[in-house]
């Protein structure tokens, strides 16, 4: 077995390229466990030039005989600086940063890295990027990076939408450790159900992703890491209290069982009892609500075998209270005495990953996925009810190895997805089941000096949706160096669940229309959209210190969508696209560390986002043209006990938006054509104390600035003009919060 070892750590690929330095990162410990390092700084002393090691602890990077001091840094652990005078494959131990009296080499590692090398454009969120604010949840962790877009949902519930090229999240595939997780019956909530303590790093990828995930990608994909129970703290625990009564407590319980299980229970509860109406129009700005949320995680690692596993078992229930301020539901619910909504969800979901690596060829590789979920949403909102139960299951075999050698990869595999729908729409009950089987294959060539290229196509059978192909293509190429361009090419699919998606209707007097086209879904006929750009971006040194430049410019076109037009005030109408519907994407951002403690990141985007409504083609309401944002990040030197101050701030400019129409209600329910252009500033201080205990205190919409006529019809609720649906700023003004994170 031993030299199966060896060869598992000193050649994580066979047959080497001749210009590259490869190898794998792992931590020193006194039990001896080789344990590979993700995320690992790897780059040449004085070049821009660097990579992160992958999952497994290995890496690959470009040699240049330019460079022969070759550094290595991990967050907790002693930076080393080897010598390296030719392309070879190394393996390295990183022992923890309290080990050593002396450190040859620090480097703070950056809490966002956007990959140069790799052909798909992916923006890297760690751990430390999430510190950087509150992060309660999901949907809350991308206010201080420009990749993602935060808007406001509705009047009433408080929740976050997320948008990326200009496109709502139902148009990202969205997984937990790459297994579809936000979709369908958790579309609306689904972000706010993954709390931010459990994160360890989140993959942004812009443009139509990877094939080996499914069909479904269209804008880009958002992946979240979960911490892991073996390299998570044994003990961590975070409280949370904001001045609109929201208080939340959560813990990681982990623990080492045998030199390869571990094991971590991870629990959550969120609560908000405090009734708050900042703009004074008689309706709860934030919900009322409860949330438990258990997760247990199981590790397996056995490396002289090669084989990894994680199990996952998790249990939520969440409440929600919404409407006017003293609804009583005992007393009021489905009557005239005050409107008000309760939304009640209870989840359970399960998964399993297994990955086997072949000791004598470790190139090559299988992994296998599968998970199964049950969602039920019980909700009513005023006298409008929707309640559905969602039942998934997902499996995914996948097989990995070379072509000659380790500049030509491949995957390849297949998948099956089932999903089965009960909706109760007001009296009207919506069924279905979807089942899918597909396979793939991934090809992908490397050559780190110019080229990479990874082109895919998936073949899937679909009993709503048909037989249909599906292709994929990523190219990076270098001209020069630090300097690098990528295009993409994407097709992605979706069967839209146009009630979960679009639930913030029910909370108005529309009535709701399907002018279906009589298609499989709701009548409806299934979406499908081509995606295509560009990016460049330029590494630099300016006063000796990194910064970046980059540009993007996407283009999503719609051959077939499902509309929802809210232009008549009086309905919300749903059709199959009959006309253009297209979305233009561009982003300027550029990023530089000022001062070696100061951080600036920089972004400009420009949206052109239009459909073909019954009114005509328009642009998308409640969609920003233009964005400015700014984040700016400032860590006093730690000291030896890891003591510090950091300091965030974040602020974005949002340009005017256009209001759907409400030119037929009578005067005093109109709103303008446009909504002006506002700002939005927040701002966090932490007091690091050790490297085991910090308070955090921190605002959100610093200014106060609110939008007051959130609620049309506020005055009544039962009446023909009853609206909540039209927001564009936030309604709850400004929010203070303090916390606390200790760890053993």
């Amino acid at each position: 077995m031993k030299k199966y070892l060896i060869i598992l750590c000193c050649l994580p690929f066979m047959a080497k390229a001749q210009d590259t330095v490869q190898g794998m990162v792992m931590e020193a410990n006194p039990e001896n466990k080789h344990l590979g390092l993700p995320g690992a700084n790897v780059y040449w002393l004085g070049s821009p030039i660097g990579t992160m090691t992958l999952e497994d602890g290995t890496f690959s990077i470009p040699y240049s005989k330019e460079y022969n001091k070759l550094v290595i840094s991990f967050v907790g652990f002693q930076s080393d600086t080897l010598t390296v005078n030719g392309p070879k494959s190394i393996h390295h131990w990183l022992k923890p940063s309290n080990a050593l009296d002396e450190v040859v080499v620090e480097q703070k590692k950056e809490a966002v890295q956007k990959t140069f090398f790799s052909a798909q454009n992916v923006v890297t969120v760690n751990s430390a990027e999430l510190l950087k604010a509150a992060c309660c949840n999901l949907s809350e962790s991308f206010e201080t990076n420009p990749a993602i877009d935060v808007n406001f949902n509705d009047a009433l519930t408080g929740t976050k939408q997320i948008q990326m090229l200009g496109l709502t999240s139902p148009y990202l595939l969205i997984t937990q450790e790459n297994i579809p997780m936000v979709r369908g019956a958790s579309q609306s909530f689904g972000l706010t159900f993954t709390p931010g303590t459990w994160v360890e790093s989140i993959q942004i990828t812009k443009g139509a992703g990877s094939v080996v995930n499914g069909y479904e990608s269209i804008s880009g994909q958002i992946n979240t890491e979960l911490q892991k129970p073996l390299t998570d703290v044994p003990i961590f625990v975070n409280g949370y209290a904001n001045l609109n009564g929201r208080l939340e407590l959560n813990t990681h319980l982990n623990t080492t069982l045998s030199d390869k299980w571990s094991t971590g229970l991870y629990i959550h509860g969120n609560r908000r009892d405090s009734e708050v109406d900042n703009n004074y129009d008689g309706f709860l700005d934030n919900p009322l609500s409860n949330q438990i949320n258990i997760m247990n995680r199981w590790q397996y690692q056995n490396l002289e075998k090669g084989w990894v596993s994680f199990i996952n078992v998790r249990y939520l229930s969440d409440e929600k209270q919404i409407g006017q301020t003293g609804f009583d539901p005992d007393t009021d619910k489905f009557t005239t005495n005050a409107w008000g909504s309760e939304i009640d969800t209870e989840r359970f979901d399960g998964s399993v990953k297994l990955g086997y690596v072949f000791p004598e060829m470790p190139f090559q590789s299988f992994g296998f996925q599968a998970s199964y979920s049950h969602h039920a949403q019980d909700s009513y909102y005023g006298f409008n009810t929707y309640d559905i139960d969602h039942e998934s299951i997902y499996s995914n075999l996948m097989f990995n190895s070379i072509i000659g050698n380790t500049k030509h990869k491949f995957k390849t595999g297949v998948s099956f997805a089932y999903d089965g729908y009960d909706e109760l729409v007001n009296g009207n009950v919506f069924a279905r089941s979807d089942r899918s089987a597909g396979a793939f294959f991934e090809y992908s060539y490397t050559n780190l000096a110019k080229l990479s290229l990874t082109a895919g196509a998936r073949f899937d059978t679909h009993n709503r949706l048909g037989n249909f192909f599906t292709p994929r293509l990523h190219v990076r190429y270098t001209p020069w160096e630090n300097g690098s361009f990528r295009g993409s090419f994407g097709i992605g699919r979706r069967a839209a669940n146009i009630f979960a998606e679009n639930q913030r209707m029910f909370a108005s007097s529309r009535t709701i229309q399907l002018n279906g086209n009589g298609g499989d879904i709701y009548g409806f006929d299934a979406e499908k959209a081509v995606n295509y750009g560009l990016s460049f971006i330029q590494k630099f040194k300016l006063f000796d210190r990194p910064g970046d430049f980059s540009v993007d410019f996407y283009r999503t076109d719609f051959d077939n969508q499902i509309v929802v037009d809210w232009e008549n005030p009086r309905e919300v109408t749903f059709t199959n696209l009959d006309g253009d519907s297209y979305a233009n994407s561009l982003q300027v951002e550029l990023n530089h560390r000022l001062l070696p403690n100061v951080e600036v990141r920089t972004a400009y985007k420009f949206y052109d986002v239009k459909t073909e409504y019954q009114t005509g083609l328009q642009q998308k309401p409640l969609q920003a043209r233009h964005r400015f944002f700014t984040n700016v990040g400032y860590n006093t030197q730690p000291k030896e006990n890891g003591s510090q101050w950091r300091f965030d701030y974040t602020f974005n400019l949002l340009g005017e938006q256009r209001l759907p129409s409400t030119a037929a209600n009578p005067m005093e329910y109109r709103l303008g054509e446009f909504a002006d252009g506002y700002s939005l500033m927040n701002a966090q201080i932490t007091k690091v104390f050790s490297d085991k205990f910090e308070i955090y205190v921190g605002g959100e919409n610093l200014t106060n600035f609110r939008q007051y006529n959130a609620v049309l019809g506020a005055d009544d609720p039962f009446g023909n003009y009853f609206d909540t649906t039209i927001v564009y700023a936030p309604i709850f003004g400004r929010m203070l919060y303090t916390g606390f994170r200790f760890k053993i």
